[in-house]
């Protein structure tokens, strides 16, 4: 019978969570398998005490927050959830908890790493983001608000990150094998890291045999994700200007917001002196439900991801959902994204470039029968690999591996 094991988990999520790996991974599956997990999280509303709740069957440590946008309440809130954080010393002398998570909080890292040391504990840091990286990389692009407090930062957190609690940390996960090979650049074992890319719930899986009740309008084109300035959606308006050229009727949805309201402004202004403005259309941001109709409703999925060596290390995943739900996709020569359409053939795999995109949304519009062959293979791929109750049977499996060690 295997052990139940008792998880201490510190994450940069704020209360409640909502990402898929947060929610679905750790308080969905591996708590109805018996484990037991604690959470140390920061409110995501304003909220003037800290407070100790029930979430999805698990106890939650909410550390109060400031969400003014001045740099004092700025200030503050990073204050308050370092002070927070600082539960998990408390909370770990007096628990007989198997394991510290720390995921991509970098002075709570350092807390547990003294806490380790005084209880023994394990600790496994979880990195979903290459920071460091991408705090650099702002700084050299000039797209940093403060640049110099964008380069501190960067450096700053590359020590932290690489140099102490990598080094310091029982295991690691990370996002991808890309991620994995990057961070050996910086003297950390293979043996240490253990990728864990983005998956689905298995409700998310679209039922083979109802798909045909589902009405599809054979010439929509979707973007589910982020608007953020960032990742350049003005590419995906400039090559779907060029598939308009064949294809005067399809139409193009951006499913998704950003953070900066400026960002799907510019976007809309962008469409307008494109002259496509007739045929793309705006959502906002939308609850998870309502988003992934409109991708069922959708004859092909873009994924485009913008070659920096910052999002190279990602695990992409909005690809693993439109595949979930049976719908042909067109990607760029990412490395994970790479990976998954070769070996799934859920889609096509394009350089990053306008005219590919392009044509490869003209070919899947023109040849639906191969549209919807390459979204059968995509699904069988996502239910063999991708969901998270597999993606569950790995971190379990190597949990105990760490106990063992």
């Amino acid at each position: 019978m295997k052990k139940k094991l008792k998880i201490l988990f510190i994450s940069s999520d704020k209360f409640p969570p909502f990402r898929v790996d947060v929610v679905d991974l750790f308080a969905k599956e591996l708590v109805s398998r018996n484990h037991s997990i604690e959470w140390i999280l920061q409110s995501a509303t304003d909220c003037n005490h800290n407070y100790k709740t029930t979430w999805l069957n698990s106890t939650v440590w909410v550390g109060k927050t400031d969400n003014g946008t001045s740099l004092i309440s700025r200030l503050k809130k990073h204050l308050y959830s370092i002070k927070n954080d600082f539960k998990l010393y408390k909370l770990s002398k007096h628990n007989t908890y198997d394991i510290i998570q720390v995921k991509d909080k970098f002075i709570s890292a350092l807390v547990a790493i003294i806490t380790k040391k005084i209880t023994g504990k394990k600790f496994v840091y979880w990195l979903s983001f290459p920071f460091p990286e991408d705090s650099l990389y702002r700084f050299y692009d000039k797209s940093a608000r403060y640049p110099l407090l964008y380069f501190i930062r960067g450096n700053v957190l590359k020590v932290l990150l690489y140099k102490i609690i990598c080094r310091s940390a029982d295991h690691i996960f990370v996002q991808s094998e890309q991620m994995k090979m990057d961070i050996t650049k910086h003297g950390v074992p293979l043996r240490k890291m253990t990728p864990i890319p983005m998956g689905v719930p298995e409700e998310n899986i679209v039922d083979q045999k109802n798909s045909h009740n589902k009405t599809v309008n054979p010439n929509q084109v979707i973007y589910l994700g982020t608007l953020n300035r960032s990742r350049k959606m003005d590419f995906v308006l400039r090559a779907f200007k060029l598939a308009l050229q064949k294809k005067d009727y399809c139409e193009l949805i951006f499913v998704g917001d950003s953070e900066d309201p400026k960002d799907k402004e510019f976007l809309i202004e962008e469409s307008k002196k494109l002259g496509i403005d007739h045929a793309v259309s705006f959502t906002g941001l939308l609850a998870r439900d309502k988003a992934l109709e409109y991708v069922e409703q959708s004859a092909v999925c873009l994924s485009p991801f913008y070659p920096t060596p910052v999002l190279n290390s990602t695990s992409p995943t909005k690809l693993i959902e439109y595949m979930a739900l049976q719908k042909p996709v067109i990607a760029n020569d990412h490395p994970e994204q790479r990976l998954v359409l070769k070996e799934s053939q859920g889609g096509i795999c394009v350089p990053y470039e306008e005219q590919a995109f392009a044509n490869a949304i003209i070919y899947l519009l023109d040849n639906p029968d191969i549209a919807k062959n390459m979204g059968r293979m995509g699904r069988e791929y996502i239910i063999k690999n991708r969901t998270y109750r597999t993606i569950a049977d790995q971190v379990e499996q190597k949990y105990f591996e760490i106990l063992e060690n």
